[in-house]
């Protein structure tokens, strides 16, 4: 099966992409929601996240706190690497999982959402590297209104991602996502095609 992997900097519209590959018809695994289910109560993997920052990064339910784990690992690259190494593993054997059901049904191909593609081996597991591309102003316009944060804070966290240069050069597709969602969605349809097309050369299919 034409295995996708669906990459791109923050709020340069990977959702937005997926969802509509999704109602095109392909198979959509993103490993965001793999993450949350690995650190969910009474996982392994939340244990030992807490075993390794301590008992502050839970809320009272016994719920991870994401936003306080996230300031911590934000402000020091070596915590950042030390939570990778717990969580990396169990959302990749998540991952290889859900593309295995996927193969398994009748989607013609299946797309694997990865924010940190390029900063990690998970490139490996697909056959080709799609890039949401947006200008870096116009991305950190849209990550200040989603998430209600200042320039700076904004600057900050687009820049602990790879940059749009080592994106782009891991890239065998790229999306451009500078305009509205009506483009978008043209752009999208038109992509769409292109994978049925490789789809089908891979398994011998007639169009």
């Amino acid at each position: 099966m034409l295995k996708v992997g669906l990459t791109g900097g923050i709020a340069s519209g990977k959702t937005a992409v997926a969802d509509y590959l999704a109602e095109l018809g392909a198979a959509v695994i993103d490993t965001d929601v793999l993450a949350r289910e690995v650190v969910a109560p009474g996982e392994p993997g939340l244990a030992e996240v807490v075993t390794e920052f301590g008992n502050d990064i839970l809320l009272p339910d016994g719920s991870l706190d994401r936003a306080r784990l996230r300031s911590l690992v934000f402000a020091d690259k070596s915590r950042r690497q030390q939570l990778e190494a717990i969580l990396h593993p169990r959302i990749r054997a998540r991952t290889l999982q859900a593309i295995e059901a996927a193969e398994n049904s009748a989607s013609p191909y299946v797309v694997i959402v990865v924010p940190l593609l390029v900063e990690t081996d998970f490139a490996a597991l697909v056959d080709r590297v799609l890039v949401v591309d947006i200008s870096p102003e116009l991305q950190q316009q849209r990550l200040m209104a989603r998430d209600s944060v200042a320039a700076a804070e904004a600057a900050r966290i687009i820049g602990q991602q790879a940059s749009r240069e080592q994106r782009l050069q891991a890239a065998d597709d790229v999306l451009e996502n500078n305009t509205d969602r009506a483009e978008l969605r043209d752009r999208v349809a038109s992509l769409h095609a292109h994978y049925l097309d490789l789809a089908r050369s891979r398994t011998g299919a007639k169009p």
